[in-house]
């Protein structure tokens, strides 16, 4: 069994997203990039997959540019096989990032391919539910437990009223949840290893795929920042504050 884990490299989930001054982004220089933490989860899971037996090869799949090296280099690190970077310098959205995939699917035969449930950069949730209709296979999505056996995939997932499980035959598409697992610690000797292990470039349009922009961006600004709040001394005063406020 062969699995296939992508990883997208977003801004560093500990540190305070700031936007640009002239409004055109999210400012990114001299700022902690890291593997999208959702993917993380779903490389943890992977590579957990492969310890008990249950997988011969985890190989880890990233687009953009020569940057997101650094995080292929970490997912090697953590445990997996090989990595590929689809090279491309231009932001990719949830479609072609499917289309893209779908491509290198087709090239690798992978029996899972795993992602986060979405990027903590732009919540879209919508590659992996793509993928799965591209590629006609079913799809488990928001996994916070996966079985294997049989050729068939149990996927426990959280809902509003408890816990559902799906059983889908595999191949399949799966997205992580965050209570999945707790991912693994890298260690340093595991950096020195990644660095010996292959990592594959291929050039976006040699994958024959539009990128397109589905969603065009004018312009960002920050949220309005919040007033200060207001200590009263009775319900009956809290009341009449928010009378006041058009609240009640």
């Amino acid at each position: 069994m062969k699995i296939l884990v992508t990883i997208k490299r977003v801004v560093d989930y500990n540190v305070r997203v700031r936007v640009k001054p002239d409004g055109s982004g999210v400012e990114t220089d001299g700022v902690k990039m890291s593997i999208n933490p959702f993917d993380e989860i779903a490389l943890e899971e992977a590579l957990r997959i492969k310890e008990r037996g249950e997988a011969e090869e985890v190989v880890v799949v990233s687009i953009g540019g020569t940057e997101v090296q650094q995080q292929l280099r970490t997912g090697l690190a953590m445990g997996a096989d090989r990595a590929i970077q689809v090279e491309t310098d231009q932001a990719v959205q949830p479609l072609t990032a499917a289309r893209t995939l779908l491509k290198l699917v087709e090239k690798e035969a992978p029996d899972i391919v795993f992602l986060g449930k979405q990027a903590i950069d732009d919540d879209c949730s919508q590659t992996g539910q793509m993928l799965a209709a591209l590629w006609d296979r079913p799809q488990a999505t928001f996994a916070s437990r996966v079985e294997l056996a049989d050729g068939k995939a149990t996927v426990t997932r959280e809902v509003d009223a408890g816990l559902e499980v799906n059983e889908v035959d595999l191949p399949a598409v799966m997205t992580s949840d965050l209570r999945l697992n707790e991912p693994r610690f890298v260690k340093l000797p595991d950096i020195m290893k990644a660095k010996r292990k292959p990592l594959d470039t291929v050039p976006l349009a040699d994958l024959g795929v539009d990128s397109p922009p589905d969603l065009v961006a004018r312009t960002y600004e920050p949220p309005p920042r919040r007033g200060g709040g207001k200590m009263v001394g009775s319900v009956a005063e809290l009341v009449g504050e928010l009378k006041n406020k058009g609240l009640l």
